[in-house]
């Protein structure tokens, strides 16, 4: 199962397991993991879910579709590293994901 660590805006960190196939949204959520809001529960709609992936992890990702791309835009402080969670899907090959959490969601 991979496993994601996010990284909060105190430095404290959160791991967590999940099966492939959800986002690292669902996975936030699912372990109550802090300062992932997700209020549009993964409908890609609002920026409540929005992380910044570790550098050394965002080549690895799929690219941003435009409709994240937009909402990316709204977030808190957006830098070219954001992306929305619940458009990151888990597959065994993102074991390890690093995704830094910001300090507050708009």
């Amino acid at each position: 199962m991979p496993r994601i660590t996010f990284v909060h805006s105190d430095d404290s960190a959160t791991t967590v397991e999940a099966r492939p196939g959800i986002t690292a949204m669902e996975a936030a959520r699912a372990n109550n993991v802090r300062g992932i809001k997700a209020e549009c529960g993964g409908e890609c709609s609002c920026s409540t879910c929005h992380c910044y992936v570790d550098p050394a992890w965002a080549d690895l990702l799929p690219p941003k579709r435009n409709e994240e791309a937009d909402l990316v835009e709204f977030a808190w402080e957006p830098r070219p590293t954001s992306r929305l969670s619940c458009q990151i899907l888990l597959t065994e090959a993102l074991d390890g994901l690093v995704l830094h959490v910001p300090a507050r969601q708009l």
